[in-house]
């Protein structure tokens, strides 16, 4: 079979899969473009950005969601499972339209995230896993993040990071954003 043939034949299945799909046609070949990124065979190794490509289209990850990632990928839904709750950068129930995480690691905890973190509870109104009333903040508690001497720092929507905080940039980067 040519790749000709091969590539419209992907095309048409994919479309068909989006039609009775959880995912759109986009999100499925964005999928695709991860699994592409691993030998044959292989595709649960996509299973991080799949989760990631199908949260930014829904907002959160439900069972049924990951249920059709397991699908899409030839995976056991427990492994898929396993992969949504384990890493913080995946929500399992909506979130408001900015997630503030946090990182309260030891390297953070000593650079001063808990006075952060209490600072960003009072502002916000909200305690650790709360939604602000208008549903514009979360606020999570995050692990490491790898910036360790940007500490303290947080992390907006999984890819804004913001360090070297204090109460004052806090409260500047909370007037930017709302």
């Amino acid at each position: 079979m040519s790749w000709r043939l091969l590539a419209r034949k992907t095309s048409f299945l994919v479309k068909l899969i989006a039609k009775s799909s959880m995912l759109s046609t986009d999100a499925l070949q964005q999928i695709d473009k991860e699994i592409a990124k691993y030998p044959a065979n292989h595709q649960a190794s996509a299973v991080m950005a799949a989760l990631r490509i199908a949260q930014e289209e829904k907002g959160h990850l439900t069972t049924e969601l990951m249920d059709f990632v397991a699908q899409y990928l030839s995976m056991p839904p427990i492994a898929v499972y396993e992969v949504g709750s384990f890493y913080n950068m995946y929500d399992l129930a909506p979130v408001g339209k900015y997630k503030i995480a946090v990182c309260t690691n030891l390297p953070c905890a000593l650079g001063g995230a808990n006075k952060i973190l209490r600072h960003l509870q009072e502002r916000l109104g909200i305690e650790i896993n709360e939604t602000t009333a208008d549903g514009k903040f979360t606020l999570k508690e995050a692990e490491c993040m790898g910036a360790c001497g940007d500490a303290p720092l947080f992390l907006i929507n999984n890819k804004q990071m913001n360090g070297f905080l204090t109460a004052d940039k806090v409260d500047q980067i909370l007037a930017e954003l709302r």
